[in-house]
């Protein structure tokens, strides 16, 4: 039984309507995902899928073309090649050309044009002899577990990849090198509670959009690209933040009437949310950078007017962070922009504007 929904257990295929809103992109996003999530190990629903896709009155002429352009460039290039050689006088290249490998070129050739599938196997006789298998999107060799981590590490994003995660550890062990190596104490602790927030914020900027991400028109358009891969993204970096700057503060001397390590992590949640709902309207890197902006205006100059360091510092710091009323104000606006963020989901699937 042929079945529409996705969830419904392994007797799951993807039937001709569902093939056919895949095929004119008016899926749900979540029928969208099972579809391609089941087609990678269902052979028969793939081909149900592609006859839909070259059945649509945009798509097929489009891939029919490209396949055929393809194709006839695969059977071409090795001929011309030896056409070549022949015609320059070369004796080897009229042995090749009559040659059963060469005319087994010409078949692969042929017999990928007429299956549509492109996977071809060639084994090898004799020392050394080995078995290549290859299909339409490649021979990558890959063993699973290394393919499978490379994903993740794709899907954590460009920042935990790049240069934020070397600042990320320059900052956690040079606030504790300062405060015990340089003899500051616990003046430290107040100056990474108002540096700790921004640090997530600058890893989510980097993590997603046109300027951050060389794959970032493909990722887009895939359904899992958008809101979806974005809050992946979001996600990897804040559990790379949270609990190094956490761990940093800890181990930090504490300050007299000063807030806990852990009192940055409402705070600089209620910032990173409110950056990708920014981003929303503006892009990502520019909805960070006005958040960013916001935060060192309206929060660390004032936090650091009375001094840069010591008992002035932690006093100019306390109303951002201690104390229920202000973490309740952090929590409600974390809310507030997660509402407009999950209400402005829709743009995330659409590019970026330079």
């Amino acid at each position: 039984m042929r079945r529409e929904r996705s969830g419904l257990g392994p007797d799951w295929h993807v039937g001709g309507e569902l093939a056919a809103r895949y095929a004119a992109g008016t899926a749900a996003e979540s029928d969208a995902w099972s579809l391609e999530k089941h087609i990678e190990a269902c052979g028969a629903c793939a081909a149900a899928v592609s006859s839909a896709v070259r059945a649509g009155p945009e798509t097929g002429p489009l891939l029919a073309g490209i396949r055929a352009a393809v194709l006839e460039r695969a059977v071409q290039e090795p001929r011309e090649s030896v056409g070549s050689r022949a015609y320059a006088g070369d004796p080897e290249a009229h042995e090749s050309a009559a040659s059963p490998a060469y005319a087994d070129t010409g078949t692969a050739a042929r017999t990928g044009a007429d299956t549509g599938i492109g996977t071809s196997t060639r084994t090898g006789t004799g020392p050394g002899a080995s078995t290549t298998t290859s299909t339409g999107a490649g021979t990558t060799g890959v063993p699973p577990r290394l393919s499978r981590a490379a994903r993740v590490v794709w899907a954590a994003g460009p920042a935990l990849r790049g240069a934020w995660l070397v600042a990320l550890v320059v900052v956690a062990l040079g606030a504790v090198a300062l405060s015990y190596g340089a003899g500051l104490g616990a003046s430290v602790r107040p100056l990474l509670l108002v540096t700790a927030p921004v640090l997530p914020l600058a890893g989510v900027a980097l993590s997603y959009g046109l300027h951050a991400d060389p794959l970032y028109e493909i990722a887009t358009s895939t359904p899992s690209g958008g809101l979806r891969l974005l809050l992946t993204r979001a996600a990897a970096v804040l559990a790379v933040s949270v609990p190094a700057l956490t761990l940093a503060g800890a181990v930090l001397p504490v300050a007299a009437g000063g807030p806990g390590a852990a009192a940055w992590l409402l705070p600089g949640l209620a910032l990173t949310i409110a950056a990708l709902a920014l981003g929303s309207f503006v892009g990502g890197r520019r909805g960070a950078a006005a958040v960013g902006a916001a935060w060192l205006a309206f929060v660390v100059a004032p936090a650091t007017a009375g001094g840069p360091a010591g008992a002035a510092l932690m006093a100019g710091a306390s109303p951002y962070f201690a104390g229920p009323a202000v973490q309740s104000g952090w929590a409600a606006g974390a809310v507030v922009c997660a509402l407009l963020l999950a209400a402005r989901r829709r743009s995330f699937d659409h590019l970026e504007t330079p």
